[in-house]
């Protein structure tokens, strides 16, 4: 963010604050938070022991009327999405409600950097089982027509980005016009997979960076997680937002887990009504092939963002990525011919271009 731009948001910010808390000349200054995968950049503005969020997003890369449109939705359905105070779309600026800085992850990998005994285990099943009521409550009351289709042509071109950042780009592969078609095949079962599932809404980046544990004495009306960078959400498969979740880029938990949380799901979403007649069996294979989608869309995206956006550090994500997609792809007979290409042909420059050991 340009000082500029900062200064700009650092003066739209006071005035605001002056507005909603009846209070005269303000000068708060703007401290970091964080930024994230997109254009977006957030900011805390602190006073008279009040905390706020400033976000600058920049309306040219960014929608802000989205993000302010969703987050309303999500708080109609029960769930803790930011409340906006205050919008400025010309400019791309808002001042949202602070949910705190408690992620998710670092509480995660707290819990599993000490080993799972029964307590912490228990913790962690909480915090998802957390995590899936909210699902299950965005699934069953944000109305899908509201939210625009995940389309064959999306999910298309979220996968052609494995094809092109990862392959071309960042591994420098040669693509033969069969081995494209392999691609194009492989594509082509995996949308015809998702599209078959019963469609909900998404939010499309549901995980561990993006879901908050909120302070009980200033969030008092009941559990669950804080809920954030949802201004992408549409209406695409039931599966996606619980593989997000569960078979997570940035933390990675045993088989047996990973199911049994994917089952309490299915029997809340069976009797939530958004699933019906759909057997285990057929629900984990759901599960498992909209994950080799993400799969292919979160290579692409990652490398992405090390070439185009100079964020190398998304690199080291990579690895576990490609782990899922091993581990999973191996089980479906219709995936043996791309696997055995992946293998012979991209794990091969992939393990020497990223330094990976399996």
């Amino acid at each position: 963010m340009s000082d500029s731009r900062k200064a700009q948001l650092n003066d739209w910010v006071n005035g605001q604050l002056s507005q909603l808390l009846g209070l005269g000349s303000v000068d708060v200054e703007l401290t970091t938070v964080s930024g994230d995968a997109s254009f977006r950049r957030y900011y805390r503005a602190q006073l008279l022991e009040q905390s706020f969020i400033a976000v600058d997003a920049p309306p040219d890369n960014e929608n802000s009327e989205l993000f302010v449109e969703i987050a309303d939705y999500l708080r109609e359905a029960g769930v803790k999405s930011p409340k906006v105070f205050a919008k400025n779309y010309p400019d791309g600026f808002l001042l949202i409600e602070d949910f705190g800085d408690r992620l998710y992850l670092p509480r995660l990998l707290t819990l599993q950097d000490g080993g799972l005994d029964a307590i912490s285990e228990y913790q962690v099943e909480s915090l998802y089982k957390d995590a899936i009521c909210a699902l299950i409550k965005i699934q069953s009351s944000v109305d899908k027509k509201r939210l625009a289709p995940y389309s064959r042509k999306k999910l298309r071109a979220e996968m052609q980005l494995f094809e092109g950042w990862f392959c071309e780009n960042y591994l420098g592969l040669d693509l033969s016009a069969t081995e494209r078609d392999l691609i194009s095949n492989t594509f082509a079962f995996l949308e015809e997979a998702a599209l078959g599932q019963a469609q909900v809404a998404v939010h499309r980046d549901y995980h561990s960076r993006n879901l908050l544990i909120l302070d009980d004495a200033k969030f008092p009306e009941g559990s669950g997680p804080g809920i954030i960078d949802f201004q992408d959400a549409m209406a695409g498969a039931y599966s996606y937002d619980l593989v997000s979740l569960l078979r997570d880029c940035y933390i990675r938990w045993s088989p047996d887990l990973v199911e049994s949380l994917a089952l309490h799901y299915l029997g809340l979403a069976s009797a939530a009504g958004l699933v019906e007649g759909v057997s285990a069996s057929q629900f984990l294979r759901d599960f498992d092939l909209m994950g080799l989608q993400r799969n292919f869309k979160v290579m692409g995206i990652f490398s992405r963002l090390c070439i185009r956006d100079n964020k190398p550090q998304y690199l080291a994500d990579i690895l576990l990525v490609i782990q899922y997609f091993l581990e999973v792809a191996e089980r479906y007979e219709e995936m043996a011919p791309f696997l055995d290409w992946f293998e012979a042909k991209v794990l091969i420059v992939a393990k020497a271009k990223l330094n990976l050991e399996f």
